[in-house]
């Protein structure tokens, strides 16, 4: 972990490579000295209000359904805690360690901007987590997009005031405070309006669209590279994918798979074969010749979803929330439909490219359709059988992609 160079957390936004530098390679985290005062000089704003007799939502008044009920001082302190223990009600398989990560730089980004109202000691426990490897348990359920993701975050939370079940630096599940303590980190005490601010976010789903792009961008390009070697082994033509084809029709994702294909089957012997005039093919299937449009569709998709990424990167998400002129106001920015809508659009995506890929591979096993390979490309048809399961393990993929 010690070769990645530190990622600053500072009172603007995270970019999208430092999210993958601290949530894949490890990358160990500080906060700078304008952001540690600005959350100080926030801070002042809400134990003014907490001073205050008016009832101030999240400050000095139960949550959700019992707003109306006004907590006295001494039993704040219980509050936030009890907020964090009752929401941390997560359910099913452990997230996975990146996305953990990932959702708490992005929590630490956002109560480094001041718009909380945490503490600055507060966000340091999660920088100083990150930077010694500890990953709080986070389940699969439990994040209910409308309000956000609150019950991973507050599994997180869970283990900055040393409770619940975290992994050490090694993977080990040990309790939080054992971890804590091994790695020198003091616990938080929870005050006023703390234990919402690490709530109330969507950090979760945001961590995930920012890995799922970083990943798309991998194999969509693969996606091509696999196009373009099936129509060389299905004795395809590149003449589809030449440029004034594609300027017919301009979407800048199609023109730039297309772009790929040509480079990667430029010069080739096989495709050069089929100029043939001894060659009966008239037209490539649509798995072929439709490659291009397909993941340059995909390309598009996934541009939106970058773009709508960046602006939950710039985003400061609470309720209720510190304005820049000291206001406190409740507000509807957890919300997660933004996020959630693009995230489901690249699930679509993303089965539909394997789809038209799970088509190719089906086309290079049938006899009928390739062009005198052997059966299932097979070694010796009948005793082997050759890529036959390792296609319907394909198809079967492809299912729950739809699904």
């Amino acid at each position: 972990m010690g070769a990645e160079e530190s990622v600053v957390v500072g009172t603007g936004a995270v970019s999208a490579e430092e999210v993958i530098r601290v949530a894949r390679r490890g990358a160990p985290v500080r906060i700078s000295r304008d952001a540690m005062s600005a959350m100080a000089e926030t801070r002042k704003r809400i134990e003014a209000l907490a001073e205050d007799p008016k009832p101030v939502y999240g400050i000095s008044t139960g949550f959700g359904a019992l707003a109306t009920r006004h907590i006295p001082s001494a039993l704040r302190t219980q509050l936030q805690r009890s907020l964090v223990r009752s929401h941390a009600a997560g359910n099913g398989p452990e997230v996975e360690r990146e996305v953990v990560r990932a959702l708490m730089l992005l929590r630490l980004s956002t109560l480094a901007t001041g718009r909380t109202g945490a503490r600055p000691e507060v966000a340091q426990v999660y920088a100083s987590l990150l930077s010694a490897g500890i990953t709080p348990v986070v389940h699969e359920y439990g994040s209910l997009g409308c309000s956000g993701d609150l019950a991973p975050l507050a599994h997180v939370a869970l283990a900055v005031i040393g409770e619940g079940t975290v992994r050490d630096a090694d993977g080990e599940l040990v309790p939080a405070a054992k971890a804590l303590s091994a790695a020198g980190i003091e616990p938080v005490v929870l005050e006023e309006k703390e234990g919402l601010a690490l709530i109330n976010g969507t950090d979760g789903m945001l961590g995930m669209l920012l890995l799922a792009c970083e990943d798309l961008h991998g194999l969509l390009r693969l996606a091509d590279i696999t196009a373009a070697m099936s129509v060389e082994g299905l004795l395809g033509t590149d003449r589809v994918f030449a440029p004034d084809l594609q300027a017919l029709r301009p979407h800048p994702g199609q023109a730039h798979a297309a772009a790929n294909m040509v480079r990667l089957l430029a010069g080739s012997e096989i495709v050069k074969s089929h100029a043939n005039p001894s060659c009966t093919v008239v037209q490539d299937a649509y798995s072929l010749r439709c490659a291009p449009q397909v993941a340059g569709a995909a390309r598009d998709t996934l541009a939106h979803a970058e773009r709508v990424a960046s602006w939950e990167l710039a985003s400061a998400v609470d309720n209720p929330v510190v304005t820049l002129d000291g206001r406190v106001e409740s507000n509807g920015n957890f919300h997660g439909a933004p996020v959630g809508y693009v995230l489901d659009f690249l699930a679509i995506v993303v089965a539909d490219v394997a789809s038209m890929s799970e088509r190719r591979t089906d086309r290079f096993l049938d006899v009928a359709r390739n062009h005198g390979l052997p059966p299932f490309l097979a070694d010796d048809p009948g005793v082997d059988s050759g890529h036959m399961i390792a296609q319907y393990t394909q198809a079967a993929i492809v299912s729950e992609l739809k699904r």
